[in-house]
């Protein structure tokens, strides 16, 4: 059995509150280190008109008008694959909404 040496001094109150403290945050820090933000998928026009049950020109005017927001990556247009089924999402309460 292994004995521990207790050693009892007087610290004043205000130096035993800023050690509890410090110890208290280096421990919740560890426990809530931040998550990597997640990597967004872009995928691509016929992927999206395929998703939302849509034609690539009805897409297209849909990009134009502001219905869906779309990202030009270089020469290609993409899009956020959570935006599209977020969208469709929406789409989808709206129409059982009206019933």
């Amino acid at each position: 059995m292994e004995t521990q040496n207790l050693i009892l001094t007087q610290i004043p109150l205000q130096n035993l509150i800023t050690a509890i403290s410090d110890a208290v945050k280096t421990e919740f820090e560890k426990l809530n280190h931040k998550q990597p933000e997640p990597v967004t998928e872009y995928i691509t026009r016929k992927a999206t008109a395929e998703i939302l049950g849509i034609s690539l020109p009805t897409l297209n005017d849909w990009s134009k008008r502001g219905v869906l927001p779309s990202y030009r990556i270089a020469s290609r247009v993409r899009y956020k694959k959570g935006e599209v089924l977020n969208s469709l999402s929406l789409v989808q309460t709206i129409k059982y909404r009206r019933n």
